[in-house]
């Protein structure tokens, strides 16, 4: 069995400490980098796909510090991945694809303050030559709504998936996930809006829900 498609099944036990108990045991990361914040250092093309949140390569401090509960030192690892984004120094910056969810643009995290500010830093960062968001309309059951994941391109052309729980990250270079995974994404992109028509949604959340 796949590992994503073993996320899934694990996602039905989730309610028992038994299932907790297996989850967190289990050895996981079959890429030869297991690591997904040096997958990212050492990506040329990165396509993220986000449910729930505004991903964490985006987030703001504030965002992610209510996300973090206040913890400083996981906040700040959090924000230092971000860098990669910006270098100019020997290498260029990844290209960054962010697919995220219409429901994560209304979804409170901390105070109204806090989301308006990300959302407006998102639109930032959408002008970026190097950064693509585009936002997936709510549209009832699709692959997508198992969960967050990123596809890793490098610059020898191969791939390499993550995907990060709240106990632990898999990575899988597995060619049955990267099928599935990429299946996921063209079907994401299918629904999503254009990059301006994006813009246009996350402004007017602002306007309406976070001004």
């Amino acid at each position: 069995m796949s590992l994503w498609r073993a996320r899934c099944a694990e996602r039905r036990t989730a309610g028992s400490e038994g299932g907790l108990r297996k989850r967190a045991n289990r050895k996981v990361g079959t890429a030869p980098q297991s690591d997904p914040y040096k997958i990212e250092t050492d990506a040329a093309v990165l396509v993220s796909w986000e449910p729930m949140l505004i991903a964490g390569l985006v987030q703001t401090p504030a965002y992610a510090s209510a996300l973090l509960q206040g913890n400083e030192e996981a906040v700040a690892a959090r924000l230092s991945r971000q860098e990669i984004l910006t270098r100019n120094e020997r290498r260029t910056p990844p290209n960054l694809v962010l697919l995220v969810d219409e429901q994560a643009l209304r979804r409170p995290v901390g105070t109204a303050e806090t989301v308006r500010e990300q959302l407006e830093h998102l639109l930032e960062l959408s002008l970026l030559p190097n950064i693509t968001v585009q936002v997936v309309l709510e549209s009832g059951e699709h692959d997508g709504n198992m969960g967050a994941f990123t596809i890793a391109t490098m610059d020898d052309r191969s791939e390499v998936a993550y995907i990060e729980t709240a106990i632990y990250a898999i990575t899988t270079d597995d060619p049955t996930d990267l099928a599935v995974l990429t299946r996921t994404l063209i079907a994401l992109r299918s629904r999503a809006l254009t990059e301006e028509m994006s813009r246009e949604l996350i402004r007017k959340v602002v306007q309406e829900r976070w001004t």
